[in-house]
């Protein structure tokens, strides 16, 4: 019996150990990973409880702010965004419900409510609380023009600085107005794809606009402009990449003209099968070399010319240019953003076929609109790809100095020489080439590359863009449009050559 009573005691006295270990480990070991856990209720009332500082556009305009919040809010502050849909998917939500998102998420540190930092004697005998203000790179005006030109469809123009990476404008649409994922409860909901989504969010496709982080709630997902590069083939604009990486890495087929063909017969190819043709979008031959390709945007002769180039040189350059790694945008990541080429899941079998239509901007070429302009932006920089941002500067709440942007380069894409031919044929592709039919001013200089890509089951549908800088001489603007669910027969000069046309003269007007 005593020996059972010495286990027992034993026993107790090892409970008691366990249990000392555990509230040493919950209330010193983890007590501040708890007490700064974000969904700890403390927390979240200290967050929202606070002011927060203003995110302002370029030309001034308040994009979010700090309001009292409505009597009998739980919390004593609001965040609210004056200008709706036209900017949500750039400042993204300060929410109760849903997180941090957009510029919100990646400059909160800045933006939250924080101690005055220490530069006289006062400061070390009183503690200020102070919030910054955080300017965007992004024009109001700019980006109002590129809401209006996307009015009525799906689509997405980014505006960039070929010199600086700052990113002017960058709008997609469907967007969303963040203004309602704010308040405390969302009164109307709707089911989209099995998710619970607030109705007033404006989301006409599921998956581009949210994701569910748990069971109760969703974050804005999707910008079209720069975290969706996965369904988008861009088509002939990545006719500029393989004419570069001719250029760069197999100088020899530069002044060597490629075979003409009005259709490349099946199996010609590796791997094509016998039945299905590479033909021209236009019915009609062509091939020739680089120079007397490029303005007329021979499918058939760039085609050959990747195969000739070789995946290995193609990929290469490809990277040279920012696909296959993540941008280094200062927003949040999507796993989407990510734009392919010769990714390994489509060209699995090596197929020349396979690198003859993704040399064009088919099959195994996925880009997001951020992506083309920083192609069209390489070319117009001289050959760098400067690192995109869209913070310009931050300042405390007295107007001192924080934080401003320094540009610096991404990457090397190109030669200066191979920049400076490639912008001549790009200026020829306005001048005499697809890119005729917009009717660019001759003032504006401007250096382009069209691009219609076939898509949907049995190639039904086209994705349509553009890319361009100018002036060709001294480039100050770099601009993709690129419309998706377009019509077969509709191309890029004439579905995104309008917009295009727009969005250079009013980036122009503006310099």
């Amino acid at each position: 019996m005593s020996r059972r009573i010495r286990w027992l005691a034993l026993a107790m006295v090892a409970c008691f150990v366990l249990l000392f270990l555990q509230l040493n480990n919950l209330q010193v070991v983890k007590a501040h990973q708890y007490a700064n856990a974000p969904n700890n209720p403390q927390v979240l009332a200290a967050k929202f409880s606070k002011t927060r500082g203003l995110i302002l556009s370029a030309d001034g305009v308040v994009l979010a702010e700090s309001v009292p919040a409505s009597k009998g809010s739980t919390y004593k502050y609001q965040r609210v965004y004056p200008t709706h849909a036209l900017f949500g998917q750039i400042t993204g939500v300060f929410s109760y419900r849903y997180g941090s998102y957009g510029v919100e998420a990646y400059y909160n540190s800045y933006l939250l409510s924080h101690d005055r930092p220490v530069k006289t004697l006062g400061d070390l005998l009183s503690t200020q609380t102070v919030t910054d203000t955080v300017t965007l790179t992004l024009s109001d005006k700019l980006q109002t023009d590129a809401m209006n030109a996307l009015a009525g469809r799906d689509g997405a123009i980014v505006v960039f600085d070929p010199s600086t990476g700052a990113i002017k404008a960058m709008y997609s649409n469907p967007s969303f107005d963040p203004g309602p994922l704010t308040s405390e409860t969302c009164a109307v909901f709707k089911m989209v794809a099995g998710k619970r989504e607030c109705a007033q969010t404006v989301s006409q496709q599921a998956r581009t606009a949210y994701t569910t982080p748990d069971s109760e709630g969703f974050q804005p997902f999707t910008s079209l402009a720069y975290q969706d590069a996965t369904q988008f083939p861009p088509g002939s604009t990545f006719k500029i990449v393989t004419a570069s990486a001719a250029y760069e890495h197999a100088p020899q087929l530069v002044n060597t003209p490629m075979p003409s063909y009005t259709c490349i017969p099946g199996g010609t190819l590796g791997g094509q099968a016998p039945t299905k043709p590479l033909c021209n979008d236009s019915g009609t031959g062509c091939g020739g070399t680089i120079a007397e390709m490029l303005p007329p945007s021979c499918d058939t002769g760039f085609a050959i010319l990747g195969t000739k180039v070789g995946a290995a040189s193609m990929t290469v350059e490809a990277d040279s240019y920012g696909f296959n790694q993540q941008p280094p945008i200062d927003l949040p990541h999507s796993p989407y953003e990510v734009s392919d080429f010769l990714q390994p899941s489509c060209f699995t079998n090596s197929a020349e076929i396979f690198l003859a239509q993704s040399s064009i901007g088919q099959k195994c070429t996925a880009a997001s609109p951020l992506q083309m302009a920083m192609v069209a932006a390489g070319i117009a920089n001289g050959g760098v790809v400067m690192t995109p941002h869209v913070m310009s500067e931050i300042r405390d709440s007295q107007g001192n100095l924080v934080q401003t942007y320094k540009p610096k380069p991404w990457l090397r894409a190109t030669s200066p020489q191979t920049a400076a031919i490639i912008n001549k044929l790009m200026t020829e592709v306005v001048t005499r080439g697809t890119a005729a039919v917009v009717g660019f001013p001759a003032s504006e200089e401007v250096a382009a590359k069209t691009g219609t890509a076939q898509v949907g089951i049995g190639n039904t549908a086209t994705t349509d863009w553009m890319i361009a800088f100018a002036p060709a001489s001294a480039p100050k603007v770099a601009v993709a449009v690129m419309i998706p669910n377009q019509a077969l027969y509709e191309y890029g000069a004439t579905v995104a050559g309008p917009v295009m046309k727009t969005m250079i003269a009013d980036a122009l007007g503006g310099q």
